[in-house]
Formats: C-alpha cells, sequence, structure tokens
C-alpha cells in the first residue's frame, strides 16, 4: 500500500521555487488486493485519489482539461455538484485507460466511483505483475494532479513511455484451490456456520481445515488463535498438509483492504445482509455492503452452487451474479425465491411441518425434526434454524453424504467446545444465562428473542448491553432502544478493548439516549462486562433470564459462572426448559 508524501519534489520539467498551480488531484491511497475484490473476480489495483482541486474548477477550466485529456463530449457541470463529480470519476477513469495505452496495454478494464470522502475518487484496474501494475497507478496520480495542464497529452505519452521500461514484478500469488473449498460470509451467522458444515466434514471422516474470526482449525484443534476471516487465513488453511475440506469464512474487511484469499470456490454461502460496520471503508449503505459480500459468489465455480438466503432479497439477488447453480434457503417454505431457485434448476433448503427439508422442483427430501437440531435451542432461536438450513445446504453442495449432515446436524451443539460465544446458555441456581457474542441490532435481537424463549413464568429478561466506538452513532442509540424494548432491565458493560477511538463516556451516553427514547431512563453502567454480569446476577432469581452481548470478556464469564456452580444446559434440559417457558402463556 502506498499513501501519498504531501512533500514531494516539484515534477520534472519544472523549475524549481516557481510558483505552480494548485493540484487538481492528489493521490490518498495506492492499494494492491491480491484477490478478487469489490471492483473485479481478480488482483486488482485501488487507487483513491482526491479531487478537491477539480471540483473547485470552473466550468470552462474543467471542460478544457478534459479536452486536454482527450476526453470528448464531457459536460463538466458547476463546481462542487453531483454532475462534476461524475466528470470527475469519468475523466480518471479515461486518464488510466490512456496511460496504459501508452505504456502498451491498450484494453485495460477500469472500474471507477466516488470514494469514501466527498472529494475522493476510487479508480481500479486488474493487475498481472505488481510493480508494473503499481507504477501505472502513480503515473496516473501524477497526471491527475495536472488535469488541465496544455501538455497533458505529451505527459501521457512521456510517462507511459517510461513505463514500458519499469520492472514487471511479481504476479498474483493467489492460492488455487486443489480440494473442495466452501467460503463463508453475511452479516450475521458466518461463524456459526463455517463451524457447522466443518463439523459435517469431520463427521463424513475428511481431514477438514477452516478459518473463522476465532482462528484456525484443522480436525477441531487449535492452530493459531485470532482473528483469521481475512484472506491470509484462506492462505493458512489450504497450505495445512493433508486436508480434504477447507471451509473460510470471509469477513467485508479482508475483502476490502486485500481481497478474497483464493481464486475460486465450490460453494459459497452468504448468510445474510444487515447493517453492521456501516461508515467504514467507504461502506455507506446495505447495498453497498451486499455488493462487498457478493465478491464471493462471484468465484464459484460454474460447477459449483451459491447458497443464499432467500429470506433476504440483497442475498437472494446475488444469484444474478454468479455462474453457478442456487441453492437457497428460508424459513418460509412458500417464500417466493424458493420457487425461484429451483424453476431456475437450483435446490432449496426449509422448514416443512417442523422438519428441515430439502426442495428440488417439487421434490420434498426430509433432513430430520427441528427440535432434534440442539443448535436451533429446540427450534427457539430462528435465526439458528436458518444457519443449520445454510449447513446443511452447503455440506450437500459440497458432495458430503447424507448421513453425515444429519450426524453433524444431530451432534453440533451451542456450547463453548463447539460454538463457543454464540448462545452458550447455562443455569445458575434456577436462572438462565446466555453468553453471546451479540455486537449489532440483529444479533441483539437475536439474543432477546432466545431471552424470552427461556424465561419461566413469573420471570424476567435482564441484558447487558454494550458495543464497540467503530459503531455509528445511530446503531449504538438503536441498541439501547431495542434493549429497553425488549428486556425487563437493562444494565450497560463497558468494553475498554473495543474503544476504537471513542470515549467510554460518550458510548454510555449514546446507549441511553436510545433507550430514553421508548422511556427506560434507568440504565446503570459497569466498568466490564463481568461486573455487568455479577450486577445482574445479584438481582435476578429463578426462573429469569440474563442475556449478555459479550465480544470481550467471554472466558472470564464463564470462568466466574463455572465457579459458582454454573453448568450447561445440554439439549435435552434446553427442550424442557422452552417447553415450560411456553406453558406459562
Amino acid at each position: 500500500m502506498v499513501k501519498a508524501d504531501p512533500s514531494g519534489p516539484d515534477p520534472p520539467g519544472r523549475p524549481s521555487g516557481v510558483p505552480q498551480p494548485p493540484p487538481r488531484a492528489s493521490l490518498v491511497e495506492l492499494r494492491v488486493l491480491d484477490g478478487a475484490n469489490l471492483y473485479f473476480p481478480r488482483p486488482a489495483i485501488k487507487l483513491t485519489l482526491d479531487v478537491a482541486g477539480l471540483l473547485a474548477l470552473p466550468e470552462e477550466a474543467a471542460a478544457a482539461a478534459a479536452a486536454a485529456a482527450g476526453l470528448t463530449a464531457a459536460a463538466p457541470g458547476s463546481p462542487g455538484g453531483e454532475q462534476r463529480r461524475r466528470f470527475a470519476i469519468r475523466l480518471l477513469a479515461h486518464l488510466v485507460r490512456r496511460t496504459a495505452a501508452a505504456a502498451g496495454v491498450p484494453a485495460l478494464a477500469v472500474r471507477s466511483r466516488p470514494g469514501p470522502e466527498p472529494t475522493q475518487v476510487v479508480v481500479a484496474y486488474p493487475w498481472r505483475r505488481q510493480q508494473a501494475a503499481e507504477a501505472l497507478g502513480l503515473a496516473v496520480a501524477e497526471l491527475a494532479a495536472a488535469a488541465g495542464a496544455p501538455d497533458l497529452a505529451e505527459r501521457v505519452g512521456q510517462l507511459g513511455a517510461a513505463l514500458r521500461h519499469t520492472e514487471a514484478g511479481p504476479a498474483p500469488s493467489l492460492p488455487v484451490p486443489r480440494i473442495p473449498t466452501v467460503a463463508v460470509t453475511g452479516t450475521n451467522g458466518k461463524t456459526t456456520v463455517t463451524r457447522l458444515i466443518a463439523h459435517m466434514g469431520m463427521r463424513a471422516g475428511l481431514h477438514v481445515g477452516w478459518s473463522s474470526t476465532d482462528g484456525i482449525y484443522l480436525d477441531g484443534e487449535l492452530v493459531e488463535e485470532g482473528d483469521w476471516s481475512g484472506p491470509g487465513g484462506a492462505g493458512r488453511v489450504l497450505a495445512q498438509p493433508g486436508i480434504q475440506l477447507a471451509v473460510l469464512e470471509t469477513a467485508r474487511g479482508g475483502i476490502l483492504r486485500r481481497g478474497v484469499g483464493v481464486a475460486h470456490n465450490d460453494v459459497a454461502v452468504v448468510t445474510n445482509i444487515s447493517a453492521d460496520h456501516l461508515g467504514l471503508g467507504g461502506i455507506q449503505t446495505l447495498d453497498q455492503l451486499a455488493e462487498v459480500k457478493a465478491t464471493i459468489v462471484r468465484i464459484t465455480r460454474a460447477s459449483g452452487w451459491v447458497v443464499l438466503n432467500a429470506d433476504d432479497p440483497r442475498t437472494l439477488a446475488m444469484r444474478r451474479l454468479s455462474r453457478a447453480r442456487p441453492f437457497v434457503f428460508g424459513l418460509e417454505p412458500d417464500a417466493p425465491g424458493l420457487r425461484e431457485a429451483q424453476s431456475e434448476g437450483g435446490r432449496a433448503a426449509t422448514v416443512l411441518d417442523g422438519d428441515l427439508v430439502v426442495l428440488t422442483r417439487g421434490r420434498v427430501e426430509r433432513l430430520l425434526p427441528v427440535l432434534d437440531v440442539p443448535v436451533t435451542l429446540a427450534g427457539l432461536a430462528s435465526f439458528n434454524v436458518a444457519n443449520a438450513l445454510a449447513a446443511a445446504a452447503a455440506a450437500i453442495a459440497a458432495g458430503l453424504p447424507r448421513e453425515a449432515v444429519l450426524h453433524g446436524l444431530r451432534s453440533f451443539r451451542p456450547d463453548p467446545a463447539q460454538n463457543p460465544g454464540r448462545m452458550n446458555v447455562l443455569d445458575l441456581d434456577g436462572r438462565a444465562v446466555i453468553v453471546d457474542m451479540a455486537h449489532n441490532e440483529a444479533s441483539l435481537l437475536a439474543l432477546l428473542e432466545v431471552a424470552r424463549g427461556l424465561r419461566l413464568p413469573g420471570g424476567r429478561v435482564l441484558a447487558m448491553v454494550g458495543t464497540a466506538g467503530d459503531r455509528s452513532d445511530e446503531l449504538i442509540r438503536s441498541l439501547g432502544e431495542l434493549a429497553a424494548r425488549g428486556a425487563d432491565r437493562v444494565v450497560i458493560g463497558e468494553k475498554h478493548r473495543y474503544l476504537r477511538g471513542r470515549d467510554p463516556a460518550e458510548l454510555i451516553g449514546l446507549l441511553r439516549e436510545g433507550a430514553g427514547a421508548v422511556g427506560v431512563t434507568d440504565l446503570p453502567d459497569h466498568p466490564s462486562e463481568l461486573a455487568g454480569l455479577e450486577a445482574l446476577v445479584a438481582e435476578s432469581g429463578q426462573g429469569d433470564v440474563c442475556a449478555l452481548m459479550a465480544p470481550a470478556e467471554r472466558d472470564q464469564i464463564l470462568a466466574w459462572l463455572t465457579a459458582r456452580g454454573a453448568r450447561l444446559l445440554d439439549p435435552d434440559e434446553l427442550r424442557a426448559r422452552v417447553v415450560a417457558a411456553r406453558g406459562s402463556g
């Protein structure tokens, strides 16, 4: 990655010290994307330029800049307007193509779009040799700074000629899988789905490697701890000796920073798209987030499958971007998306009469009852019913035997051993305690859904909320409001590991503002997640449920609970508690 140097020398050919016009554009960042990315299904260079000078030019001067660059029929529009921004995007893409052609690359594909800041533009193009591609980006940045100069065409020719003699540099070193590979992305559920698919693979007797936000695993053993949901994790998994199936959790951050870590996959899974991390990396909307996540379906082999959530329109629409066949999943068997996928030669996984089933053009293949799938918490956790459907579809698509899929569904438990931090439910003296990594609106709603389903007659839901500092003010307020609406008692557990530049008092204030919007004003704050749990346990009693948003101190919380005699509820005990809670009416 190359960052701008604001104190560089005068451009070649200009007398030192002579006043020069302000640059029309300046380099913000040149980033090498090693794999499929937001712009191309192959390695690319991402060039971010600040075009404040170009946006502010008088209309006549902007038109002259276009003419000097050889861009005909351009309408710059008024300074600072949206038309002017679109003009700048088009002009910079044109400069990349002209410079590439002058360097002997006459048909370079180029994508351009608005950048993360109002005065920024992003231009991207594929690369085959890294050093030559980076040199092209730096040349374009130099030319963009001089947009409007009368000798611009001559400069393009000179820089293009110089680029012909640049050392080409290395080719991409992207891993090419030689074993079945499943890529999993989405906003929520991707870690659970990754683990469940890997579990099914091991039940089939395969040596399975997988990467996730918790680490890299080989046959269930932790090889390397940490967040390995980016391209580095994919490479490490595929380098493990002897593996026969790779399952790769693929997060948005890695896609944006470096691209996807493999050349292709055999099965791509997208769980859902919901609000999380908006405002980071130039991703402001759900549609933009969906575009990032869709990167993995664009590199699925034509002989493979894309497993998509039919209940989420943005996810379902991704089947149009892939050459692979659709295998959709959803909770409603009559959903239009399930019918459409089958009519297109695909398959569907859903729930019918209480059973997980697979539909193929009207043929029904029953797998097993929802009640027999522990991760669904006796069917209480609808989001985990969806995750189980996604995992089963992916495992079937990857060619795993039916019995391995069924065995995997029956034996995968929502406990700290198999699915740490995801709806781990313990009993502490008659109260249920749920430890979960909930960190956004959708996951908090899921946590509260389970908590209400486990509340016994006369019991209450007591929730601990908190989140990372890099979330938007709106999302943080929303978490406070959702907690106040869904729980009988709410406390704040601070997460100092995840402040990310925020003042703790600011986070607390935003959560309280959200709760105040629905009339809840008593939200005491505690200096840690463990302290918040201690406060909730002190206030709670038999029949109550303590629901914890606990991404930071999971291990300490489990140790504290175990030391006080808490024990994990097994699937039969969970089912009994759900039945007892429902009996309350």
